[in-house]
């Protein structure tokens, strides 16, 4: 266990990538729920074939192609299965051929011998690629559980934090019944998926439920239909709901940027004070529109402050709140 409850290592079996990617295994059946995957990271060993070996990395999935299929379909059968012995005998978890190739007798033969699943896949090796490092950056990530609140507004994930009893189920149950979409509530599970996108779901106890203080669990997607909940959702806002503080200096103008670091992130955040007659669902919205407006180029409080510039200041009886005054 690392920092912050942070796991180091993580890893998949090769069963689970079986499944999931609809591959066909060809040899060494028996292995498939043993060998664990731990990186996201595939080698296409045409090098490795040709005879460079100097770089190769063990813990990868070997992937082959049209390329190294027809490379290898060249060669005499002996220097074939001279150099695929090479290449098996370095060992690695797994080698797939995309596009529903045929296999050479010879790498089921080592295979076998060497206890390496052969696998076959339809699908051309570029998508192939593509899809199987996107399965495994999400299934290998950096993760870590937050208590608070995720919720899909306009499209954004906003993450809601605040201590117990301040508010948060209760601003996303109303922004469910405003149309947006629940992803978590009191347990996020965040993951770094690359090295500026973090993503968050729910841990499956608790998936699609909201607990309201003197009403007990709710089950969103039963009450408010499939449209009202999403599994997954990328987290781009961090809200903070704090109880008011008399006397606390709060944000009134927003020149300065703030963030919340997760998982090495820096995520835009914002603090909102909670008191009695405020509408917090209606503030998380203004708060991701700007957000998303920020995102965009546009910065509302700049625009105002260089006006306030243009115009040789604020006038007389202006409110004085900009901090340059």
């Amino acid at each position: 266990m690392g920092k912050d409850g942070v796991n180091d290592v993580y890893s998949v079996s090769l069963e689970k990538i079986i499944k999931e990617m609809q591959l066909e295994l060809l040899c060494c059946a028996g292995r498939a729920g043993e060998i664990l995957i731990t990186t996201p990271d595939l080698n296409r060993p045409g090098l490795e074939i040709s005879g460079y070996t100097e770089d190769f990395t063990h813990d990868r999935i070997q992937l082959m192609g049209n390329s190294e299929m027809m490379y290898l379909g060249s060669l005499d059968e002996h220097v074939r299965e001279e150099k695929l012995a090479k290449l098996f005998g370095m060992g690695f978890p797994c080698l797939i051929i995309a596009r529903a190739l045929r296999p050479y007798p010879e790498m089921l033969t080592l295979g076998e011998k060497y206890g390496i699943p052969v696998l076959s896949a339809e699908i051309a090796t570029t998508a192939l690629y593509s899809e199987l490092n996107r399965y495994l950056c999400v299934q290998l990530a950096p993760r870590l559980t937050m208590h608070a609140g995720l919720v899909e507004v306009y499209g954004e994930g906003v993450l809601i934090q605040g201590k117990s009893g301040v508010g948060k189920s209760e601003t996303m149950l109303e922004l469910i019944k405003r149309g947006h979409r629940l992803v978590a509530d009191d347990l996020v599970e965040i993951r770094r998926v690359s090295h500026k996108t973090l993503v968050g779901s729910a841990p499956d106890v608790i998936r699609h439920l909201i607990e309201i203080r003197g009403v007990g669990f709710v089950d969103v997607k039963r009450l408010y239909g499939v449209g009202a909940v999403k599994m997954t959702e990328n987290i781009q806002l961090v809200i903070q709901l704090e109880k008011w503080i008399e006397g606390k200096e709060y944000e009134r103008v927003g020149l300065e940027d703030t963030y919340t670091e997760i998982l090495g992130i820096k995520v835009p955040s914002v603090t909102i004070p909670v008191m009695p007659g405020r509408n917090l669902a209606v503030i998380v919205e203004a708060a991701t529109m700007n957000n998303r407006q920020k995102m965009m180029g546009y910065n509302a409080a700049k625009e105002l402050n260089k006006r306030v510039f243009e115009n040789g200041g604020i006038p007389e009886g202006g409110s004085s709140f900009s901090p340059y005054y």
